[in-house]
């Protein structure tokens, strides 16, 4: 990573801690944000407020399974490795053109403020519900 998507991501993380302690995001956070990002924090912030992102949790196991609903299909997303379904993240993210796509983004926005929905699921229905998303993927 370099020390400019370092920053980016610091940046960002401040902003939402500062969001989250204030319950929004102020003139000031969405003016920075937008100037780091544009109109990929613009695309972010309305998949937010459209509550477009979903945290699955699957019980017994506990593990959490992120989704961003796209206009055309869902996107799975994994935070901690920055990483996302979408074409955007294999054309545009992998070769270095952009830090990061709109929906992990969006999923970073949501995480820190608190905005998305919860589903808490059974470990049964795990692999059924990655399959479907792996095959919105397949079908890109």
């Amino acid at each position: 990573m370099t020390e400019n998507e370092k920053s980016e991501i610091e940046t960002l993380n401040a902003i939402c801690r500062e969001a989250k302690t204030a319950g929004k995001l102020s003139g000031e956070n969405l003016t920075d944000l937008y100037e780091l990002f544009g109109q990929r924090f613009t695309k972010a912030l309305g998949a937010v407020k459209e509550g477009r992102v979903k945290k699955y949790i699957f019980h017994p196991s506990d593990r959490v399974v992120w989704i961003v609903v796209g206009r055309e299909r869902d996107y799975l997303i994994m935070p901690e490795a920055e990483f996302c379904t979408c074409d955007d993240f294999y054309f545009r993210v992998l070769d270095r053109k952009v830090h990061m796509c709109y929906h992990v983004l969006t999923q970073k926005i949501a995480q820190n403020l608190g905005w998305f929905e919860v589903f808490e699921e059974h470990d049964d229905c795990l692999e059924m519900l990655m399959n479907e998303w792996k095959k919105d993927t397949l079908k890109g």
